[in-house]
């Protein structure tokens, strides 16, 4: 009797067999593919600067094309090179560009300027040549857009500002622009050599990290609050001697 319960046990086990094994097949199948489709949607439409082509021609800090905050008339010009993927320029932005703008742009001491150094990987390209997609229809909204990306800001160390985060994100978020147009520029990379560019006068002037700051063309040797509004402070005492 024993026997008999056994050999049907060991039958019923080997039936089973193939059928654990097909399920195990099945799931490690939906695995691969989900982790194939993974890496597709976050390398899909990401850039290279290899890939962009033109002569790049070093030759100024080319302020009238970059976004910027203030009165044309300040004699004070500040740029802050930055990557929308660096914390630190997440940190500084979220910190300290309201009171600066308060305390130095609003009072017509100083126009802002912003400048892409877009250094940390290939979707910081991307998410830079979106801000130039941006300023394009708007500079208004550029703005906009740089404090709203900040607050979405993904881990530094991984890739997320892919195409599809970006133009989810600039649909819910960025209002009153021409979203198709928009859509058209990213997928099309069409301002990457502008963020090129941007990236290649930045290195030569001695930026090597963000965020950093320039004063009427001269490099701070530091990123702190301090030093950038004494080094203002120091200009504008020079324009009224």
């Amino acid at each position: 009797m024993n026997k008999k319960v056994k050999s049907n046990h060991s039958r019923t086990n080997k039936q089973m067999l193939p059928m654990l094994l097909g399920i195990v097949v099945v799931i490690l199948v939906a695995v691969i593919v989900f982790i194939l489709n993974d890496k597709t949607d976050s390398t899909e439409g990401l850039p290279n600067y290899t890939d962009v082509k033109g002569s790049i021609v070093v030759d100024g800090l080319k302020y009238e094309k970059q976004p910027h905050l203030g009165s044309p008339d300040a004699k004070i010009k500040v740029i802050e090179f930055a990557d929308f993927k660096c914390p630190a320029c997440k940190n500084w932005t979220e910190k300290y560009l309201d009171t600066f703008v308060k305390d130095y742009v609003d009072t017509g001491k100083v126009e802002l300027f912003f400048m892409n150094f877009a250094f940390l990987d290939r979707d910081s390209y991307l998410a830079a040549s979106a801000g130039e997609a941006i300023y394009r229809q708007s500079n208004e909204k550029f703005w906009e857009y740089l404090h709203k990306l900040y607050a979405n800001q993904g881990d530094e160390s991984k890739i997320w500002a892919t195409q599809k985060f970006i133009l989810n994100f600039v649909k819910d978020n960025i209002e009153d622009i021409d979203f198709a147009q928009f859509e058209t520029d990213l997928k099309n990379h069409t301002y990457m050599f502008d963020v090129k560019e941007d990236f290649k006068i930045a290195g030569s002037y001695g930026v090597n990290g963000t965020p950093k700051f320039m004063v009427n063309g001269v490099l701070l040797p530091d990123s702190s609050y301090e030093g950038l509004t004494a080094a203002i402070e120091a200009q504008l005492a020079k324009a009224t001697e």
